[in-house]
């Protein structure tokens, strides 16, 4: 009851809260003060304007905010003139709605915030149809238009302003608690009774949402002169905090073994039950943490897992020194992991209640943050290299523009009253550029309108005081933005019954019926045309996916190597290719989710491609353990057959990555790998025996995904 209820006050310290308080003052402000002066209806053309822009204003450094929000008010303007005057012909207004629709669907070959732009403009295309201006008031509505845009900006970078720290707070405390959830779905590994397949689902289901949140963050950190540059304490704890959680998470994904042999070899022990327990622990004081930097807070509690670390090993000790004493060294690591599982959660604890700066500069670190952070490029080459039938970009724009007439036409034939705008919205919020996430949002938006319609009747039938509808207003449209998000299929059962209320107070009347109807309309169109116009399907790029991981994880591997073979890898090297590694395990995971979605027809070989998802995560899993032994050790020194199986499992993934029309990675010459007498270890310790074996496993791993990757290319 008492996590719950902390769940539920860490919501309201998220940047989820935040960003729905934020989002729903900017655009009622204007009409709320407009309406005092007696000019209600400009007040509601400028909060038009700014719920446009309010769609660009996701997370993300401040500059980058500026800037998008500047070039959407830019948009903003230019659509609502042209719209203005082609609305005045049903066929200029038809061409409009076609090539606007394609030009600014082809905005995300630039990115999520860039194509936020084309939604902001289409958006004020779809609004400005329907309204009743005569010719010479659409330049003065289109001003008042901008006016509610450049406010929502102005009032946005202030909001950021006066708190800057905040929203890398908040990202950051989400993202530690992603990791704790990650923490406890590999405890069930250790238990007896959990599907191991279906808990490797769940973890790279949980591993999207890791990698997602720790991309937002090093936006944020490191792309933001305040956090990177600055050396304040707050930044300066927000920037070591990632840095830790980070180097934890690699931790984490280097406690992977061989569930079902530890499970048959130490089941009856009851070690695995004691490992499991103590890394729920450790998820539920990182979850404690979480909440403390969501709510800016300290705690006097300090994380401590001494006790049960010890209580672990005297049983790992008893195992390997019994009767029937069997070889500990695999749990010996788990316990080494663990360690430094307790001592990153500790670090992370001490940052936050350190009045010390000095005691925070004392840990320097040399790493090149602007390295870590993806640099998109906004070239015009760009977007003219897409126009092309081979683009799945093009494809999706030709798709949203073919519906959106199509939907404009039936809309004018067969949608009531005068909000059948509704329908290519509709569209437009529906249509994704892959058919699985088009039908699940399809689906969300249904479900949430239906929902939400029953809601608002209820509403408007049985609470006829509107001082109370207008608080609930608010409340509705806070939540709205709140878990627009977080979950979709609230934030449009939230949205209907605020729209309703508010269609009310502008005296449009009942219109729950026109709006299911007419969202009906618009998923209907929108589902058969994600299946029959330019469908995407998910087996025609996940080759893609599985090429780039599986490079990925060849150029970890070539950096161990490298590092054995005594090389200089420096500590950014290999961050850097843990990074990418991460970031490609986690667009294979969502390729792969996307697909499961798609109809069975068009799912094409998905055991297959399953089996490559698990065996990818426990290959780069294996990686990670070498690679913390060699990092934190200085490992330059290892036996010849050590350097042959590290050879070998690199050919074999190059020859896979080759089959799949990927890069292959380059480890100097054949003669490279031949071992110096220098280099050979005097001594075989239980270092180099424990490196053999993970060795040993990693070949017998890239063997069996090279098996796999014939099964998927033939």
């Amino acid at each position: 009851m008492k996590t719950d209820f902390r769940e539920i006050k860490s919501f309201f310290y998220s940047q989820y809260f935040s960003d729905g308080i934020r989002m729903s003052i900017g655009i009622l402000f204007p009409s709320l003060l407009l309406m005092q002066f007696n000019h209600f209806d400009t007040g509601i053309t400028m909060s038009l304007g700014a719920l446009c822009i309010c769609t660009i204003d996701s997370p993300g450094p401040l500059y980058h905010k500026r800037n998008s929000m500047a070039i959407g008010n830019l948009c903003l303007f230019v659509v609502a003139v042209i719209t203005g005057f082609a609305r005045l012909n049903v066929f200029t207004l038809g061409l409009e709605i076609t090539v606007f629709s394609f030009l600014f669907s082809m905005f995300i070959v630039y990115g999520n915030r860039a194509a936020s732009v084309g939604t902001c403009a289409l958006l004020i295309m779809i609004f400005m149809m329907d309204k009743d201006a005569k010719p010479n008031e659409v330049l003065n509505i289109s001003l008042i238009v901008l006016a509610g845009g450049v406010w929502y900006l102005i009032f946005s970078l202030i909001f950021f302003g006066i708190r800057p720290y905040r929203a890398a707070q908040q990202t950051l405390g989400e993202n530690i608690a992603d990791i704790a959830r990650f923490i406890r779905i590999k405890a069930d590994f250790y238990l007896s009774d959990t599907d191991i397949d279906e808990n490797y689902r769940k973890l790279v289901s949980q591993q999207i949402k890791v990698s997602q949140h720790q991309d937002a963050v090093r936006e944020i950190l490191f792309k933001s002169r305040i956090m990177a540059k600055e050396s304040t304490n707050p930044s300066r704890v927000l920037v070591l905090t990632f840095v830790d959680l980070v180097d934890m998470y690699e931790q984490i994904m280097a406690t992977s073994y061989d569930y079902n042999r530890i499970r048959e070899k130490f089941g009856p022990t009851g070690v695995l039950k004691q490992i499991a327990d103590l890394l729920q622990e450790m998820g539920d004081e990182l979850d404690k943490i979480a909440y403390m930097v969501l709510s800016n807070t300290r705690s006097k509690h300090k994380p401590d897992f001494n006790t049960g670390l010890e209580k672990l090993k005297l049983r790992i000790d008893e195992i390997g020194a019994g009767d029937q004493a069997v070889s500990n060294i695999a749990l010996k690591k788990i316990l080494i992991n663990l360690r430094d599982l307790n001592e990153r959660i500790k670090s992370i604890f001490g940052y936050y209640n350190s009045k010390s700066y000095e005691a925070l500069q004392e840990k320097n670190d040399n790493y090149e943050y602007s390295k870590f952070v993806t640099h998109q490029d906004y070239a015009p080459h760009i977007f003219f290299d897409n126009l092309s039938l081979s683009s799945a970009t093009f494809k999706h724009a030709l798709r949203v523009s073919l519906v959106c007439l199509i939907g404009f036409t039936t809309a004018k034939f067969i949608a009531l009253g005068h909000h059948s705008y509704w329908v290519l919205l509709t569209i437009i919020v529906i249509l994704k550029p892959g058919f699985s996430l088009s039908k699940q949002r399809n689906y969300q938006r249904l479900i949430g309108t239906i929902a939400g319609g029953v809601i608002g009747i209820a509403i408007l039938l049985f609470i006829p005081n509107k001082t109370v509808e207008f608080i609930l207003l608010v409340v509705l449209m806070i939540g709205t933005y709140s878990f627009l998000r977080l979950n979709y299929v609230v934030s449009v059962i939230l949205m209907t019954p605020y729209v309703l209320i508010l269609f009310k107070f502008l005296g449009v009347g009942q219109v729950v019926e026109e709006r299911i109807i007419d969202t009906v309309i618009g998923s209907t169109i929108a589902f058969i045309a994600s299946y029959l116009i330019f469908p995407s399907w998910e087996f025609e790029l996940i080759q893609e996916n599985l090429a780039d991981v599986l490079h990925a994880n060849t150029r970890y591997l070539a950096k161990i190597a490298e590092s054995i073979l005594g090389k200089d890898v420096t500590p950014t090297e290999y961050k850097l290719t843990r990074k990418d590694v991460y970031v490609k395990s986690a667009n294979l995971s969502a390729a792969f989710e996307r697909m499961t979605s798609e109809p069975k027809s068009k799912q094409r070989k998905v055991k297959d491609v399953h089996k490559f998802v698990v065996l990818n995560h426990i290959l780069s899993s294996y990686i990670a353990t070498i690679a913390s032994a060699v990092t934190t050790k200085a490992i330059h020194k290892s036996a010849a057959e050590n350097l042959k199986l590290l050879k070998r499992s690199i050919a074999v993934l190059n020859d896979s990555n080759k089959k799949l029309g990927g890069l292959v990675t380059e480890v100097g010459s054949s003669k490279t790998f031949i071992a110096n007498p220098e280099n050979e270890p005097k001594a075989v310790s239980a270092d180099d025996l424990l490196l053999k074996d993970q060795l040993g496993f990693i070949n017998k791993i890239s063997t069996d995904i090279a098996r796999v990757t014939e099964s998927i290319v033939n």
